[in-house]
């Protein structure tokens, strides 16, 4: 394993911003991995220190397939988030949505070109990557329909979803998205949690990094064959919306299977503890995505159900 710094930069009052990476092994750039890119995305930095100290273990081994190397980037906003800031501390600014960068603008402009001078030109990029939603999720990969992704690939990850999301206009300026036009097979992992760890959707989120290297050929690694995954497209999902704002207490959460008109939450008065809505579900199916926050606004987005394809 060989610690180097990709990017480094000066700033008036505090410590240089560096950014480290590990690489493991050499020769051919074969796979990218890079964790947390705002700094609140502690589960993302965690599942990444996992994933160096079990290829510096494998390394030792002898299991890095020859001539393939492997780059694994921990944290890139570890300025944000050493002062508690999901963004960019002084200006609020996004790093992932300054890709591919530019070395003569805005700080975050310039530390997004600097990483991706780094990352670009591998064949894979996997990003440890977070939901602009506060809530938990079913751990799953999930792609841009860019017209380079390849769900065949992501199915190599073993996870029980893949998600396929249309892009919007401030997708292109994310990481993902321009790795697949500098032709990276690019995809983002998304675990249960963000700003705490879960240590069970780490290690599998390890899991099926390693299971996804072995595959291609990347990493001699023995390891149990996952899921066969289910290929969903975001906009197909049905959202239940709380009909009130208060104290939300859901009964369900990722994972579990409900049918259509089943109760799902309830939200309680703040001052009288009274139940002032109950959430049903809106359809039968898999809840994906679950509030998490004890408090909700009306007209929030509360769940995200996986329809049923047969019922």
């Amino acid at each position: 394993m060989i610690r180097e710094t990709l990017f480094q930069m000066t700033t008036p009052y505090r410590q240089d911003v560096k950014v480290d990476g590990f690489r493991f092994g050499s020769g051919t750039k074969a796979a990218c991995i890079v964790g947390a890119m705002r700094g609140n995305e502690i589960q993302q930095l965690y599942v990444c220190s996992q994933l160096v100290k079990t290829l510096q273990e494998l390394e030792q081994h002898g299991n890095i397939a020859k001539g393939q190397e492997i780059l694994v980037i921990p944290s890139v906003n570890h300025f944000s988030m050493n002062v508690g800031k999901r963004f960019w501390a002084s200006d609020g600014t996004d790093i992932n949505r300054m890709f591919p960068g530019y070395s003569l603008g805005e700080t975050t402009q310039r530390v997004a070109e600097g990483v991706f001078s780094a990352v670009r030109g591998y064949q894979y990029g996997i990003q440890f990557a977070s939901f602009y939603m506060p809530g938990d999720f079913v751990p799953h990969v999930r792609m841009m329909e860019t017209g380079y992704q390849t769900t065949s690939l992501a199915n190599l990850f073993g996870m029980p979803y893949i998600v396929l999301r249309q892009p919007d206009p401030f997708d292109t300026t994310t990481l993902n998205y321009n790795w697949q036009l500098w032709e990276t097979n690019a995809f983002s992992v998304y675990t249960k949690e963000t700003d705490c760890i879960d240590e069970a959707s780490a290690r599998q989120a390890v899991g099926a990094v390693l299971r996804f290297l072995s595959r291609c050929g990347i990493l001699h690694y023995e390891c149990h064959g996952g899921y066969v995954s289910a290929v969903v497209k975001e906009e197909e999902m049905a959202s239940v919306l709380s009909g009130a704002g208060g104290i939300f207490r859901r009964y369900k959460g990722p994972g579990d299977e409900v049918v259509w008109g089943e109760p799902i939450a309830e939200i309680l008065d703040p001052l009288t503890g009274a139940q002032i809505s109950e959430m049903t579900a809106s359809t039968s199916g898999i809840l994906f995505f679950a509030h998490k926050k004890p408090l909700i606004n009306q007209h929030e987005v509360a769940f995200r159900i996986v329809r049923r394809l047969h019922a």
